[in-house]
């Protein structure tokens, strides 16, 4: 396949999932995670390897935009690489939610391909806070790909990016990630503050 073929298939491909992405648990997402921003809750987020990225952008955003006291465990490297080194990855997320003291007028939300799996030992740090916040009743949200995983199954409100091209699960989910997370912080049942550019004047 020519780049300029696959570059065209690629971007079709993408209007393709997100002409299938239900706007209505969009919505959903938004109206939950402004009654948690409005009873005082934080809203921790939570991503592994790109979705850690895509975390520390989505914790500036759903600060400054939205107004939540907003934290991402990967965004302290020195606490994180600790805790994996003394008590191991699997609980690496966890053990920092307790130590945050999260409770039940708190949010989680989580960027992931695949949303956890405990059969499958697959991100079982995502596994165990998702365990760790539903014990103590918190608000939980993801946007996720695949069939949405432990994610989907713990949470109040799941954004499931549609798995349609099985060899690009991955880039779409992530990318979508950002488009939906755009949309919420952009959502007016969430933004509070102009964002730069659209307050500057001509």
């Amino acid at each position: 396949m020519m780049q300029d073929s696959f570059s065209k298939s690629f971007l079709s491909e993408t209007i393709e999932v997100i002409n299938k992405i239900d706007a209505n648990e969009i919505d959903k997402m938004a109206t939950t995670l402004a009654k948690v921003r409005d009873q005082g809750g934080r809203l921790f987020i939570l991503g592994v390897g790109g979705s850690a990225g895509h975390a520390g952008h989505a914790v500036n955003d759903f600060r400054k935009i939205c107004g939540f006291e907003a934290y991402a465990p990967t965004d302290n490297v020195s606490e994180l690489t600790a805790r994996i080194n003394d008590e191991g990855w699997d609980t690496c997320f966890s053990e920092w939610l307790k130590g945050s003291r999260i409770n039940k007028n708190d949010g989680l939300l989580i960027f992931s391909v695949g949303g956890g799996n405990r059969e499958k030992n697959i991100s079982m740090n995502l596994v165990k806070s998702l365990e760790v916040a539903k014990d103590v009743g918190a608000t939980i949200t993801g946007i996720v790909g695949k069939d949405g995983g432990y994610t989907k199954v713990a949470a109040n409100s799941c954004v499931v990016i549609p798995p349609l091209y099985n060899d690009r699960i991955t880039p779409h989910t992530e990318g979508l990630c950002a488009v939906v997370w755009h949309l919420l912080v952009s959502h007016p049942a969430l933004k509070i503050k102009q964002t730069k550019w659209e307050s500057t004047k001509p």
